[in-house]
């Protein structure tokens, strides 16, 4: 079963709380904001899709809350995620959202004005080039990746499980965690140009234009 289909994650978002965490092989624990993914758009979010240009994709979007504001807010926008019971609470929300993967085909390639990679998602697939890679494909010429960086000055690249802390596992994935520093780094070594870098409610956040 897909990690973020796996029994912990979807316990999770039914109860609207954790504890969930990311569990690395040495048994360190990341406590997931579960209560924040699953609660409206704050506003730190909410400074966030205002610097969104264009038709907005967000890549794994999750329960739904930043495609549900911008949806509320009359913008064109499209969510993406790998967990059902995620897709379809976001869908219960009103947002318009596909059971996808980022590396899967999707909708309107080359066209997206800006694209997401909210609460640590520049982690998904372990690799950041890669990942950086497959949305500059997604952007239209010039268009903005607005991620969310770890808070932590760290990079890593490790393999890990959803934990409830119960007992309740996932099957271990590859995921990465990229501090500001570092991923200022890897988007400029990929040809991004950094437009802005900024903090909100203790919450790192880039902008990057695609050249």
């Amino acid at each position: 079963m897909p990690p973020w289909c796996a029994d912990p994650y979807a316990e999770a978002l039914r109860a609207g709380r954790g504890p969930l965490y990311l569990r690395r092989p040495d048994g360190w624990l990341l406590p997931l904001d579960v209560e924040r993914w699953c609660a409206r758009a704050d506003a730190a979010d909410l400074a966030v899709l205002g610097r969104c240009t264009g038709p907005v994709l967000d890549v794994g979007c999750g329960p739904g809350r930043m495609v549900a504001a911008l949806a509320r807010s009359g913008r064109p926008v499209l969510g993406i995620d790998t967990a059902p019971f995620a897709v379809a609470r976001a869908r219960g929300l009103g947002g318009t959202v596909l059971l996808r993967s980022v590396f899967d085909p999707l909708p309107g390639e080359g066209r997206w004005g800006s694209v997401l990679l909210m609460d640590g998602n520049i982690g998904i697939g372990g690799d950041p080039a890669v990942l950086l890679d497959r949305i500059r494909a997604l952007l239209t010429p010039g268009g903005l990746l607005l991620a969310e960086a770890a808070r932590a000055d760290i990079e890593e690249r490790v393999e890990v499980c959803l934990d409830d802390g119960d007992g309740g596992r996932s099957e271990t994935f590859h995921w990465a965690r990229l501090g500001t520093a570092a991923l200022r780094r890897h988007a400029e070594f990929a040809g991004w140009s950094v437009v802005e870098e900024w903090s909100a409610q203790g919450r790192p956040f880039l902008a990057l234009r695609r050249t």
